[in-house]
């Protein structure tokens, strides 16, 4: 499960880059497509941001606790 969540990070991010670029970088298109742009970039950094989190939360501890006293 861990490898499917990592692919959708990776095409998260990416759809994110790509569709932030171009919002960002339109000057001569129509307002609609600037708007898609931008929505398809926020629902990309969404699912990354949380497909992420996923994989933190999923990776086991490798580290002891070292006890004071």
């Amino acid at each position: 499960m861990n490898k499917l969540v990592a692919i959708l990070c990776v095409v998260s991010w990416t759809g994110f880059w790509a569709f932030g670029y171009l919002a960002l970088s339109a000057e001569t298109y129509q307002h609609g497509q600037i708007m898609v742009a931008a929505v398809l970039a926020a629902v990309g950094f969404l699912t990354g941001v949380f497909a992420y989190i996923r994989l933190c939360n999923d990776k086991p501890m490798n580290y002891r606790r070292v006890e004071q006293g």
